[in-house]
């Protein structure tokens, strides 16, 4: 008790109460001495009273007042003892000091004090000491680890209950898929109606079972297309499993001349069931623009392929490309100009391509210009070629001058490329909306998405071969000269190794057409002819490769050396006819200063699904990307790539 409470309350009006009584006894006694006496007794007993009743008071005071403070410890103790969350002090080396017995009940220890905390829990190892939240798994348990660094103090809470039903809430979201028969013309063709009923009763059991197997819901929407219902947590399973129904249906009907197979979009986290069906579209459009026989599966914003393992089925009907010249010949006839554009360091398939959708705009009477700026090392023999020509030299402009050329009646046409942040000046992409796109390369997840006209088939050898095929129904009467035809057989030439990969009846056909309006092959042998020092530095690329997994040659470049990317791509080529070897992958250094990763195969392994881990993309046997680092390091991801899809799935078919 304070003092000044004291003085207050038993003191001072004690004493004056007394000291009034004294007065009071002493005029008493003045008028008589007898009464005044009797006065001072009685006071004399009333202070001797009071005297052991204030330490009285005192004493029985200070015994509730001990039993209080006992009384609020105790309290104060079984609270912290009995917190249903853990307290953990701790000191600057992250070292526990001390804490509440919950603590002790989750480790199943008696004390802790000592221990680090990141033996504690694990996930802080990589963990900063900020204040904040943190969640971390013990056992079957998931905790919330708040920290106070100031104090030095960890909080644990036992979030598990909560953790269960967030994750029972996202393993019951919607998911939908689209599986879809992607080849079912060509393999029917010439079967009658009693096996082409048979065929399909037998891949639609086989989807039905896989579809039991996990318990989604199959609908057939049209003889080859299904419709899939299911739940996040069965998705996640499909992923694990890489979706075997892809090779279950390919290998039952392997005898076959052409095997059937699936194209899978599908779906999940979007926030509107109407935004998810319009994803599932767009995962299949996905699939069947990368070739085929693979699923495309976006969830949120990760976009996952799985499969395409093998080629795409060349179309042996042309209606697609005769469909898509008279639309693409509308699109020129409604335009002010047009202007042309290839991917960064372009080849020969872009450029020819692009002087074939050049000659395509003349022939309606309109400017066009394709761009380009500078000549690499791939096409300069070609260019003098073209230098040759005035007229079709002058139709060659900078980006600059493209981007004073074009306007938003400019018809904008893309070859051999459908990324956005492949061409040469993506800004020319943003002053029109029409675009068309077209390309032979396996669709990646980046897409051109605001074209009017797509034209991507994975299974043509080279955009030269589409835009040679949309030449012939885009005018009734087509005259090439012989520049134009040489650089459109020249791009259908390099991409297919001189016809040897990739080539359909369809490409030998548009090279029979280029052939009769004059194109040159010896003008395209003088185009392809290396120098002795670039054969000599492809010998010694050569010279370093090693072999990995029996069948894949591993060429790296000594850093230091620089070296064109035609020339890293041809020691790939190289490496691909030596014995037992099914894919090469050479690494080296460009001009640029970026590593440039060249990509191979013989069809028995997907290049493009390694390369799109790089950060590239291309074709299932012809693939390629850029990244930045050192030769070394690039060299050391690419073989953890491999090693990574040979763990998964195997690197070969």
């Amino acid at each position: 008790m304070p003092k000044f409470l004291i003085n207050r309350w038993h003191g001072m009006h004690h004493v004056a109460a007394l000291g009034a009584m004294l007065l009071m006894s002493a005029v008493l006694a003045w008028f008589q001495w007898i009464v005044g006496l009797a006065a001072f007794i009685v006071t004399i007993g009333i202070a001797v009273y009071t005297f052991f009743a204030e330490r009285a008071f005192r004493k029985d005071l200070k015994t509730y007042l001990g039993t209080l403070s006992y009384r609020v410890k105790k309290g104060g103790n079984d609270v912290i003892n009995e917190l249903p969350f853990g307290i953990i002090l701790y000191n600057e080396e992250r070292t526990v000091e001390w804490h509440n017995p919950y603590i002790s009940q989750l480790m199943e220890k008696e004390s802790l004090i000592g221990v680090p905390l990141t033996e504690l829990f694990p996930t802080l190892q990589h963990a900063k000491d900020r204040e904040g939240t943190v969640e971390a798994a013990v056992g079957t348990h998931m905790y919330q680890l708040i920290f106070r660094p100031k104090e030095r103090i960890l909080y644990v809470k036992n979030i598990t209950d909560l953790w269960q039903l967030g994750r029972k809430y996202e393993d019951e979201k919607l998911s939908i898929g689209v599986v879809m028969i992607d080849n079912l013309e060509e393999v029917t063709q010439g079967l009658d109606d009693h096996q082409r009923g048979t065929l399909l009763s037998r891949v639609t059991t086989e989807i039905t079972e896989w579809a039991q197997k996990y318990k989604i819901y199959l609908k057939r929407v049209t003889s080859d297309r299904f419709i899939l219902i299911t739940d996040q947590k069965t998705l996640r399973q499909l992923e694990h499993s890489r979706f075997v129904i892809l090779d279950e249906v390919r290998e039952m009907t392997g005898e076959q001349k052409i095997p059937v197979t699936l194209s899978i979009g599908f779906a999940a986290g979007a926030e509107q069931i109407v935004e998810l069906g319009q994803w599932a579209h767009m995962s299949l459009d996905i699939a069947l623009g990368r070739g085929g026989d693979q699923a495309a599966v976006k969830v949120g914003s990760r976009q996952s392929f799985y499969g395409g393992k093998t080629n795409a089925v060349e179309k042996r009907t042309r209606v697609r490309a005769r469909v898509v010249a008279h639309a693409l010949r509308d699109l020129i006839r409604e335009s002010h100009n047009v202007v042309i554009m290839g991917h960064k360091l372009p080849d020969m398939d872009a450029v020819g391509a692009a002087i074939g959708v050049l000659k395509a705009a003349q022939l309606f009477g309109k400017e066009a210009y394709i761009v380009l700026e500078g000549v690499n090392s791939s096409i300069d023999k070609m260019m003098e070629l073209i230098r040759e020509d005035e007229k079709l030299s002058k139709r060659f402009v900078s980006p600059e001058q493209a981007m004073a050329l074009i306007t938003p009646q400019s018809l904008a046409i893309v070859v051999d490329t459908h990324k956005a942040s492949m061409v040469k000046e993506p800004k020319l992409l943003s002053q029109t909306d029409r675009i068309v796109v077209i390309d032979h390369h396996r669709r990646g997840e980046e897409f051109i998405s605001n074209a009017i006209l797509v034209y991507m088939e994975p299974y043509a050898s080279s955009t030269c071969e589409l835009v040679t095929e949309l030449l012939q129904y885009i005018h009734d009467r087509v005259v090439l000269d012989i520049r134009e035809a040489t650089s459109l057989l020249a791009g259908i030439t390099v991409d297919t190794k001189s016809f040897s990969l990739r080539t359909g009846a369809r490409t030998f056909e548009a090279a029979s057409f280029l052939r009769r309006n004059g194109a040159d092959t010896m003008m395209i042998q003088r185009m392809l002819q290396e120098d002795l020092e670039g054969y000599v530095n492809k010998a010694e690329i050569i010279k370093h490769a090693q072999v990995l997994y029996d069948h894949v040659a591993f060429a790296v470049v000594e850093g230091g050396k620089v070296n064109s990317q035609l020339l890293i791509a041809q020691s790939a080529d190289t490496l691909l006819n030596m014995t037992d070897i099914l894919a090469s992958f050479v690494i080296g250094e460009r001009p640029d200063g970026l590593i440039g990763i060249s990509a191979r195969s013989l069809g028995g392994m997907n290049v493009q699904v390694v390369m799109e881990r790089m950060g590239g993309g291309g074709h299932l046997t012809n693939a390629a990307a850029q990244l930045e680092g050192t030769v070394g390091e690039v060299a050391a991801k690419l073989k953890a790539v491999l090693e990574q899809i040979e763990s998964e799935e195997g690197l070969f078919e």
